[in-house]
């Protein structure tokens, strides 16, 4: 796994000794670690958490080679690591544990408060590693023993077909796998229109499909953005779209069965009434 974002919301409601600051993004690789809590001048943290029920130093996040880890260093809170695309999977933290191994590509890390919210922040472990097809197949036909010498084979582009940035992915390489538009690639109010019938994107917003295409673009497929400074910022977002769509197709990333992951395009029987009208 060549690293983790760390990614603290702007204003995440805490109740603290001043105003919360702006968003926070931390990029960590293999071995680095950030520490999170209330923090102070004598106890400096990466991720700054206002709320007096959070401790001065709350915890930390550990990278290592194909995962990341969380200390918990509160005596008595546990902390929440939630799957926001797991249906209600979460993993419980107790107080004092050292190093819990996360196995989530997208988390959120929840801590409780005095009030009624809580205080989170998001982790992003885009570069999973998956096994080679190959060598699982050489090593059943083995009886499981051993491969052959040498560092292992990682996925090039290591992408989750379960996950919503994949949907969002399939939406967008739609038009040209059915051979309907040579150059438009879908805006993200058509995307989030076209998503809707399906049962984890019903609450989606443009505002979230636009993070999952920045996502793709720049943790699972590394492409590399024109500078922010750019005036023409809608040319900047097609062009992103256009070249996600392009290095999807030509590496076989989404293909013609992907479309079954897609909610119908029309409700039942919509077709079936136009032609008799």
């Amino acid at each position: 796994m060549s690293g983790i974002v760390v990614y603290l919301p702007q204003g995440n409601d805490g109740v603290g000794e001043e105003p919360f600051g702006d968003a926070v993004t931390l990029r960590l690789g293999p071995g680095e670690m950030a520490r999170f809590g209330r923090g102070s001048t004598a106890t400096p943290v990466e991720l700054r958490l206002v709320d007096p029920a959070i401790s001065r130093l709350a915890g930390e996040i550990r990278v290592t080679d194909d995962h990341w880890q969380l200390s918990n260093h509160s005596a008595h809170q546990s902390y929440l690591v939630e799957n926001p695309e797991g249906a209600g999977e979460y993993l419980r933290v107790p107080p004092r544990r050292a190093g819990a191994p996360i196995p989530f590509e997208f988390s959120r890390v929840v801590l409780p408060t005095r009030g009624d919210s809580t205080v989170s922040f998001q982790v992003f472990a885009p570069d999973h590693v998956y096994l080679d097809p190959d060598v699982m197949r050489a090593a059943a036909g083995r009886g499981g023993h051993g491969g052959h010498g040498g560092s292992r084979t990682v996925t090039a582009y290591s992408l989750d077909e379960t996950a919503t940035y994949f949907l969002v992915l399939v939406a967008l390489c739609e038009p040209r796998l059915r051979d309907e538009s040579p150059v438009a690639v879908p805006t993200t109010p058509e995307i989030v229109d076209r998503l809707k019938g399906h049962a984890a994107c019903a609450l989606l917003t443009a505002r979230a499909v636009s993070s999952h295409i920045d996502y793709l673009a720049e943790e699972k497929m590394r492409i590399t953005a024109p500078a922010e400074c750019d005036p023409r910022r809608s040319a900047r977002r097609n062009g992103k779209r256009e070249t996600l769509v392009g290095l999807a197709l030509r590496f076989g990333l989404v293909r013609e069965e992907h479309l079954a992951l897609l909610p119908p395009r029309f409700p039942a029987g919509t077709r079936k009434r136009e032609t008799v009208r």
